[in-house]
């Protein structure tokens, strides 16, 4: 059974699983971003859409203000990378293709962003997975010539850290728009659950193919709780429970893929990391 944890806690997931020397001076040395609005943090600023967010109040308890990321301060991602020992945070590919930084690491994600090309269209512009994974396959190009050979570049790809955060715009932005979309009229929730971890296979096995041994892929969150989609009504309930069940379809079906993965993939390392429980009574207490 694939090991799990949830988010807030993620600091063990890179201590104790990917940094078994992390008391010491030992980090890994680069660490590559993949997904949507948890984790963007710009790549969306000069792209033609609504989700877009450089400016205020995004960003009003960040030192640099508004850049881009989905929040009043800094990201998931901007913390582990912290707790991994970076100096500064990992740039956007927008403005870190080309540039020497790409070596210790890119954050290629891009609000609206899906494991299906077609979600959030309706948003306009957005960078999906697989061209999130064309755009990284550049960068190891460009970190090809900065090494100088083949051998360098994928010992140092084998030794970083890559996290995804992907999924929850395929319901919010895709199946639960059936206006937009026809996969709600195409496939039940299972059956959407099932199509969506084939493709996410595909697309780990991609960036295992480019390098990547160390990999965390997390969950997808009680989006059945989110503002957006308690506005549709909860029948009396806390949340919109069908949408946080569709969901939880796909978490069981990830962690059984992250399992598969480490059993078949020769040197890997997945991981799944819970976002949040499912449990509406998590939202209340926070407000305590």
């Amino acid at each position: 059974m694939p090991f799990a944890i949830k988010t807030p806690i993620l600091i063990f997931l890179i201590l104790f699983n990917f940094l078994p020397l992390a008391l010491c001076a030992s980090q890994v040395p680069c660490y590559f971003i993949f997904g949507d609005s948890g984790v963007d943090n710009g790549n969306n600023n000069k792209l033609t859409t609504n989700a877009k967010v450089n400016y205020l109040p995004y960003g009003i308890d960040f030192p640099q203000g508004p850049t881009g990321r989905f929040s009043n301060g800094r990201n998931i991602a901007d913390i582990i990378g912290e707790l991994l020992g970076f100096d500064s945070y990992i740039p956007p590919f927008a403005t870190a293709q080309g540039t020497k930084n790409i070596i210790k690491g890119v954050n290629y994600g891009s609000g609206g962003a899906g494991i299906r090309s077609e979600t959030g269209e309706k948003l306009g512009d957005r960078i999906s997975i697989d061209k999130q994974l064309i755009n990284h396959n550049h960068t190891i190009s460009h970190i090809a010539k900065l090494l100088g050979n083949e051998s360098s570049t994928k010992q140092h790809l084998n030794k970083c850290l890559y996290y995804f955060v992907i999924g929850s715009n395929d319901y919010i932005f895709n199946y639960y728009q059936p206006q937009y979309y026809t996969t709600s009229d195409t496939y039940t929730t299972k059956e959407y659950a099932t199509v969506l971890i084939q493709q996410y296979s595909q697309q780990l096995k991609t960036i295992y193919h480019y390098g990547a041994r160390k990999v965390a892929v997390s969950g997808v969150g009680p989006i059945g709780c989110t503002p957006l989609e308690l506005a549709r009504g909860t029948n009396g309930n806390l949340c919109v429970d069908y949408m946080n069940e569709a969901v939880d379809l796909f978490n069981d079906k990830l962690k059984h893929l992250v399992n598969e993965l480490n059993n078949n993939l020769d040197g890997a390392k997945f991981l799944y990391v819970s976002a949040l429980d499912s449990d509406p009574s998590f939202f209340l207490n926070l407000g305590k």
